[in-house]
């Protein structure tokens, strides 16, 4: 039996593994006799059992494709810090960059039913990070998560997505386009689940600790309090990991969330200098000229569009400009890149 067979079968069996794996080295051999080593990891009879299972073949197959791989808690491509945790997961299958794995990583999570606000500011955040090489981890999910992705993709930069299913089966499967993305801009799709293991309601916690514990800090943009973004944050914290949160609208549900963890001592993140001087000592190639110097461009405009969006008759009525005015001005904002065009309006793009 070769080390990926091993790895495999040892991953579908029940019971506690973890303390018994991390003490036990697999031979260096491509092929060894398992049997002594079942015997030395003191397998009881069903373990055994559930080890032979035959359905590991169609992962032994997912394997051989391109730029597939398994890693194990031993191998030096295992992620550093997710070492670090408690309870850390003993193998991971990666599609993609395996190198980006042990990059500088920030998490950054949301609610999946998410506002113009939450959208409009993730996409900022991520973007501005991921440009100064901080690799942007998060779940896939729809959402928030997904809107992180994409900003860290439209810099550029390196995007890390982990899966509360196996590798063959995407969840969801509306952001397979979005995964095929990230791994052609030489980022990474992992899971601790066997390829074919479709999602489930309890992959996600389990999911949400790896999010956190590849990170160096975990960011949430946009939470109610039910969100399941809040339990990526509670496991950064338990592994003694940074938490910052994004303020919003107190009269919206979906900022409930982060307001709670700002209250709880979260760090309160209201431009991405706040994350990037959070870590200046450990990120020593970091562009800290993140802040936009922007000359003042139609002030008079400028200084009506916030987060919220604003409608082009609301900028017409303040102002007393006439239609076409205004909006050869809105379009010299947006060209600039100060603000973009929404349902019902407009809103600004980033802080100035």
């Amino acid at each position: 039996m070769n080390r990926y067979e091993f790895l495999i079968r040892f991953s579908i069996v029940s019971g506690q593994k973890s303390k018994m794996f991390r003490q036990c080295l697999l031979p260096s051999e491509d092929n060894f006799n398992e049997k002594p080593l079942l015997t030395r990891l003191g397998f009881n009879q069903q373990q055994i059992q559930q080890f032979y299972d035959q359905k590991v073949v169609n992962s032994l197959k997912w394997l051989e494709k391109d730029h597939h791989f398994l890693i194990n808690y031993h191998d030096k491509a295992y992620p550093t810090l997710l070492k670090q945790i408690s309870h850390p997961p003993l193998i991971l299958f990666v599609m993609g960059n395996l190198n980006s794995l042990n990059t500088q990583q920030i998490a950054m999570v949301g609610s999946r039913q998410y506002s113009e606000y939450g959208a409009q500011w993730a996409r900022y955040f991520a973007r501005e990070l991921a440009s100064n090489y901080l690799t942007i981890t998060s779940g896939l999910a729809l959402g928030i998560d997904a809107i992180c992705h994409r900003g860290a993709l439209e810099a550029s930069g390196q995007t890390i997505a982990v899966l509360g299913s196996g590798l063959a089966n995407i969840t969801p499967k509306t952001n397979y386009s979005l995964a095929s993305d990230i791994m052609a801009n030489n980022g990474a799709i992992i899971s601790e689940f066997i390829p074919e293991q479709i999602a489930k309601p309890a992959h996600f916690p389990r999911r949400n600790r790896i999010i956190s514990g590849l990170s160096m800090g975990t960011f949430v943009i946009e939470a109610s309090q039910k969100s399941g973004s809040l339990i990526t944050a509670c496991y950064a914290l338990e592994q003694n990991r940074d938490v910052f949160a994004l303020p919003g609208n107190i009269t919206q549900q979906n900022c409930d969330g982060t307001h709670d963890l700002i209250k709880q001592g979260a760090y309160l993140v209201s431009r991405p200098s706040d994350i990037l001087a959070h870590y200046r000592h450990h990120l020593s190639w970091i562009n800290h000229q993140t802040e936009v110097d922007v000359e003042c461009l139609h002030p008079e405009i400028l200084s009506l569009i916030t987060h919220q969006t604003v409608g082009i008759d609301q900028i017409i009525e303040k102002t007393g400009l006439s239609v076409c005015d205004v909006s050869i001005k809105l379009t010299e904002l947006e060209l600039a890149g100060l603000i973009i065009s929404v349902n019902g309006g407009y809103i600004r793009t980033r802080l100035v």
